[in-house]
């Protein structure tokens, strides 16, 4: 999995190319905490380019965001597809995440 990283302003939006699974997991897993701490925690993953999420990708999201939240920061997702917000709803981890159409609407929401 490739990944992009942008700044606006104190947010990070990574945009991931590929899926997010076992493979490349823990390597993502610990780029989004290197970024939570130079960015204050507020992180957006533009799902834009991840056609699946697996079990392993899922765990890292809800560590992350788990994480992030005990310390009043927040990662958001954003321009998921259907199959991954189908994965979220079976999963029912719909509710732990913030969900948006595109990178500027999910970036706003930290305004």
């Amino acid at each position: 999995m490739q990944l992009s990283e942008q700044r606006h302003g104190a947010v990070t939006v990574v945009k991931p190319d590929g899926p997010i699974n076992a493979e490349g997991a823990d390597a993502f897993k610990d780029r989004l905490r290197t970024l939570a701490d130079k960015s204050l925690g507020k992180i957006i993953v533009d799902a834009a380019d991840v056609p699946y999420v697996d079990s392993r990708g899922l765990e890292v999201l809800v560590e992350v965001t788990d994480e992030l939240s005990r310390s009043g920061q927040a990662l958001h997702l954003c321009a998921t597809n259907d199959t991954l917000r189908e994965v979220f709803q079976l999963t029912g981890l719909t509710s732990k995440f913030e969900f948006f159409e595109d990178a500027t609407s999910a970036v706003r929401s930290f305004l």
